[in-house]
């Protein structure tokens, strides 16, 4: 009911923030046109409908984003245990870590998707290294901070059991670091919608919801509504994602 309530007050704020300002159609078009867009007919009539096509391409969007947060999360949770076990190792590369988040992403995504095209590697292979760029550094910095969670009575208790580093690892500090996990995974499960998205843009690709909202800004002047629906679709592909997530974490972390 509180997520219902919410959306009813957004969709009252949208028709009635045209009422009150005066905005144009042009600028901010009604919902009943975005819903009608949505059923109308792609390819001069004889396509698919608006709405299948968008949900077809958001697909493809979303399966880039898992591979990338897939990818990301590995390298995230690799960096987060190398780091933990060899402080030195956190000193010397930590700085490199957080540098790396301060570029913009518009920046890095086309050199990524030039470089490896130039090197024969396929345009999926471009988005998911972008997304995964995107999704590795939440989950380093939340898995560090889990596995040092653990209290220091804790450990102690482990160590008067005579528990080695791997027995201490899988009973006590990974049990402990899933909260701080699961935080950071669905940061990085909306971070990788997002480097998906991004890396559709420079890619040429012929998929992606990254490609329908590029199609739909060139002919705004014509269909505002097309491209409003583009990313209210974008942005369900985030929801989506961050859900499943939510999921995992009520079935594998016990409150």
């Amino acid at each position: 009911m509180p997520v219902v309530g919410l959306v009813a007050v957004l969709l009252l704020i949208w028709e009635g923030s045209k009422v009150l300002f005066g905005i144009s159609d042009q600028r901010l078009p009604h919902l009943g046109d975005i819903v009608t867009t949505m059923f109308t007919r792609t390819q001069g009539g004889n396509g698919p409908l608006l709405l299948v096509q968008m949900l077809i391409n958001a697909w493809a969007t979303l399966r880039v984003a898992m591979g990338g947060f897939f990818i990301g999360g590995l390298l995230g949770f690799g960096l987060a245990l190398l780091f933990m076990r060899m402080p030195i190792l956190e000193r010397g590369l930590m700085p490199y870590v957080i540098g790396s988040q301060t570029v913009p992403i518009l920046a890095i995504a086309p050199m990524v998707v030039v470089g490896l095209g130039r090197m024969g590697a396929e345009p999926w292979v471009a988005k998911i290294f972008v997304a995964a760029y995107l999704t590795f550094f939440p989950v380093t910095i939340g898995m560090l901070r889990g596995l040092r969670s653990a209290s220091p009575q804790s450990l102690d208790l482990m160590r008067s059991y005579a528990a080695s580093s791997l027995q201490t690892f899988w009973k006590l500090r990974l049990p402990a670091s899933l909260p701080y996990l699961f935080a950071s995974l669905k940061i990085a499960a909306s971070a990788s919608v997002i480097g998906a998205i991004v890396a559709e843009l420079p890619s040429g690709s012929s998929e992606g919801i990254g490609v329908m909202i590029l199609n739909a800004a060139q002919f705004y002047n014509s269909r505002p509504p097309a491209l409003y629906l583009a990313i209210l679709v974008a942005g369900l592909i985030g929801v989506v994602f961050y859900g499943l997530v939510a999921l995992a974490e009520r079935l594998i972390v016990k409150r």
